[in-house]
């Protein structure tokens, strides 16, 4: 199980990256009672066979992980989204991309808290690799969007302390103008 929504968020993007898209969007909203998580890439995307086992917890995709042979990621994030009166819609096509649309009832007992989102979004630009990922907050009337290309441009990268630490500040800066 997740123990916060930021969980989620970073490990359904890192699926994302993993699936080698060159751009991926990480939608994270709070309104009206409810919260919506949407990540939407343009990676390999998946056929049907394996869309339709993709919430099953004994299946991984082929290759993945070395060594692992079950998936606990979308399994978790369902039973969450079921706990929570939500649910969650998966649209794929394979060489195309992949759309997760997880939504969650915000004043349900069981849900989890939001925690770290400035620390999953940072987690999440700090993969090493040639991609673009946009990561936006709304909560109520207020919200945020972030790029990654163009926050590294900014710090200059993501390989020095002092670039993350950067990054973290503006990242939290952003968060905090939302909850203020």
């Amino acid at each position: 199980m997740h123990a916060t929504l930021s969980d989620i968020v970073a490990d359904v993007a890192a699926n994302s990256i993993e699936a080698g898209a060159s751009r991926v969007a990480v939608d994270f909203s709070e309104v009206d009672g409810r919260i919506v998580l949407r990540v939407e890439d343009n990676g390999k995307g998946m056929d049907e066979a394996t869309k339709a086992r993709a919430f099953n917890p004994f299946f991984t995709e082929p290759g993945k992980h070395d060594k692992r042979k079950v998936g606990m990621g979308l399994p978790f994030v369902k039973q969450t989204c079921d706990a929570c009166g939500g649910e969650v819609s998966l649209e794929s096509e394979k060489g195309v991309g992949t759309t997760l649309v997880c939504t969650f009832q915000a004043d349900s007992i069981d849900l989890p808290p939001v925690g770290d989102l400035a620390g999953a979004a940072l987690s999440l630009f700090g993969f090493a690799g040639d991609f673009e990922l946009v990561f936006s907050h709304r909560k109520g009337s207020e919200s945020y969007s972030v790029s990654r290309l163009e926050l590294m441009d900014a710090v200059g990268g993501f390989e020095s302390a002092g670039s993350l630490a950067l990054a973290r500040e503006f990242l939290e800066s952003q968060e905090s103008s939302l909850t203020a």
